[in-house]
């Protein structure tokens, strides 16, 4: 990746309206970072599907009962736009984790530094890489599930569209369930443009109640493709065991 490339993503991500994304995941547990990637970006990351090298293993979804769909799970070294972007976007979004854990009377806390936090994954036995990238076909949906991985498991994660709603593909809308206590489920659909990201609660999230907050547990997946082809990128923070 040329020094232009990372000056321009690390200053799309110093530009993030902090307040307004800190906001909308507290309100509604997601926040959409609109055109986080360049239409170029999203398809040199998209292009690295079809290669052998820089993944770690390749998942069918129909096989776990995860839906239908592919993903490939980077292996370390990370590309290095899918590294920078986990690098920089966390420091964000540490702040949130730890408000969040704080709010959920939840006992862990969050260093600053991404490095920090994967050393202490690491020393957990939490070692392999879990960002990924998702394929998705006519008639593939992803089913309504958390990316957990192991006991370290840092409360948001990122994905990003890497492909353009309308003309590659129809349907694949990126839904999210909040199940809230003694309540029926909630379901959001974000909507998203090629190159947006959104930014979401993995597992729990607390919600502000009349008696102080509680926690309410959330799930994401995406909807039957109907047409073309859909990839995205996920950016998720731990590793896995």
């Amino acid at each position: 990746m040329t020094q232009t490339m990372e000056t321009r993503i690390g200053a799309r991500i110093e530009a993030l309206d902090l307040d307004a994304m800190a906001a909308a995941l507290d309100r509604e547990g997601w926040a959409v970072l609109p055109r986080l990637l360049s239409d170029a970006e999203c398809d040199d990351i998209a292009g690295l599907y079809a290669g052998e090298a820089g993944f770690r293993s390749r998942v069918l979804m129909a096989r776990h009962g995860f839906g239908r769909g592919e993903y490939r799970y980077f292996s370390y070294p990370l590309p290095p736009l899918v590294a920078m972007l986990r690098e920089r976007l966390y420091p964000s979004l540490a702040p949130i984790a730890n408000r969040w854990h704080e709010r959920m009377g939840m006992a862990v806390r969050f260093p600053a530094d991404h490095a920090e936090y994967l050393a202490r994954c690491h020393e957990a036995g939490q070692q392999r890489p879990t960002p990924l990238l998702l394929q998705y076909g006519p008639g593939d949906y992803n089913c309504l599930h958390q990316d957990l991985y192991g006991e370290h498991v840092f409360p948001l994660q990122a994905a990003v569209l890497l492909s353009a709603p309308g003309s590659d593909f129809g349907g694949g809308e990126f839904v999210l369930t909040e199940q809230r206590p003694r309540m029926q489920s909630r379901a959001a659909v974000v909507p998203l443009a090629k190159g947006d990201a959104v930014v979401f609660a993995v597992n729990a999230r607390p919600v502000k109640g009349a008696r102080g907050d509680y926690r309410v547990a959330m799930r994401h997946g995406v909807s039957e493709i109907r047409s073309g082809r859909r990839h995205t990128l996920g950016v998720i923070f731990h590793d896995a065991s």
